[in-house]
């Protein structure tokens, strides 16, 4: 069995529970998932099985689309609900939809994150939660990453109270924290906040429509259907430029063999996707590092 299965994580369980299951569910090893979501956190996972494990690295690179809920008025020690509350601050004045659409506004675009001491980032090998198991704050490195679309969800036009929450939809690229844009959020309307939901409702091509729950899946699996429900791997590779080879070629992809940069595909970014006539992915090549207008195998996904 091999390809893209598109599951629904639930929330409470880790990305690897849920890995952990369906490797007894469809009894095989070979499974991976394309990107931690926290334990806290539903949604789309999708999870390579067999020969598309070589393909998660480029759904994991892929956008990500969330809906999320902000609550102003009190932050956390994770940026999350899961958290000890960090610093208090009533919220005193009315916050308006205007108000928050401005700091939407000003949050789209390329913008600098500093990840949360409790998330997998790693500083001098080691992870930054586990840093802060310890007690133990070190500096974070800032990175760069790209909000595509920020929006309000549902109909309101003011919010009151000591603590306030609303809904938002973000789309965004791979590297993103969404509890830290929340906290960023709060931040810039003058007061702490944290991320109280999340759920991500896409994954590169797909949404919680193509899902399977780890339920649906055990019963597919029983009754022979679940390999209908699987994506082909090279659903993971849509964003990627192709080029379509003919057999006598393809023996020299599946060989691993340098080649020649093909004359249509010059100016095109780092990735090359060699694919037989038939529309199948073989191979993942890259620019030759020492060889100018050559290019060599940087994956090879279909062997002889």
């Amino acid at each position: 069995m091999e390809g893209i299965l598109p599951l629904w994580k639930p929330k409470g369980m880790t990305s690897h529970d849920c890995v952990f299951k369906l490797r007894k569910i469809l009894h095989m090893k070979r499974i991976g998932h394309t990107g931690t979501l926290d334990p806290d956190v539903d949604g789309v996972l999708p999870i390579c099985l067999g020969r598309a494990t070589k393909v998660a690295e480029y759904i994991t690179d892929a956008g990500k689309t969330y809906e999320g809920e902000v609550t102003i008025g009190f932050s956390t020690t994770t940026e999350d609900a899961s958290g000890e509350i960090a610093n208090q601050k009533k919220v005193t004045q009315t916050i308006t939809r205007a108000m928050v659409e401005d700091v939407l506004k000003t949050l789209t675009g390329l913008i600098k994150q500093t990840p949360p001491m409790y998330s997998a980032v790693k500083v001098n090998g080691k992870k930054l939660y586990e840093y802060a198991r310890q007690g133990i704050e070190v500096e974070r490195p800032t990175r760069e990453v790209t909000i595509y679309s920020l929006n309000l969800l549902d109909d309101w036009e003011e919010l009151r109270g000591e603590t306030v929450s609303f809904r938002f939809i973000v789309d965004c690229s791979k590297g993103t924290y969404i509890r830290t844009l929340a906290v960023m959020i709060g931040e810039m309307l003058g007061y702490p906040a944290h991320m109280s939901k999340l759920t991500r409702t896409r994954s590169a091509t797909m949404t919680k429509k193509d899902c399977l729950t780890i339920e649906e899946v055990a019963e597919k699996q029983q009754n022979g259907t679940i390999e209908k429900y699987l994506r082909p791997l090279e659903d993971a590779l849509c964003d990627l430029p192709k080029f379509q080879i003919n057999d006598t070629l393809a023996m020299k992809v599946r060989n691993g063999m340098v080649l020649e940069m093909p004359s249509d595909l010059k100016g095109v970014g780092d990735l090359i996707v060699m694919e037989s006539e038939e529309g199948e992915a073989l191979a993942i090549y890259v620019h030759h590092p020492t060889k100018a207008g050559k290019i060599k195998p940087s994956k090879i996904l279909k062997v002889l």
